[in-house]
């Protein structure tokens, strides 16, 4: 089990980033959450085994959203706790 942090920078928000992120994740059976910052980034929790965790990274760098564009990608490494039991759409 792998949980990262991704920050996100570009153009990011207004074009469905996290609605997108969020049915990549439910696609692949990731948890976690997504949430709009107020810098207009977009910060991605998400948790799952390794390989999907990477696979979801390469799809969060190449953009969910076919109007977004990612400029700058943060990847941290978080502990595995909490487990997180589905994907959340953060307000």
């Amino acid at each position: 089990m792998r949980t990262v942090n991704i920050r996100v920078s570009g153009r990011v928000q207004g074009v469905g980033f996290r609605y997108l992120t969020k049915l990549a994740a439910d696609e692949k059976q990731i948890t976690g959450s997504v949430k709009n910052e107020e810098n207009g980034d977009v910060t991605i929790v998400a948790q799952g085994p390794e390989s999907t965790i990477a696979f979801f990274i390469q799809t969060v760098k190449s953009s969910p959203s076919p109007m977004g564009k990612v400029k700058k990608m943060v990847v941290h490494e978080l502990p595995n706790e909490p487990h997180y039991t589905s994907f959340e759409v953060l307000y």
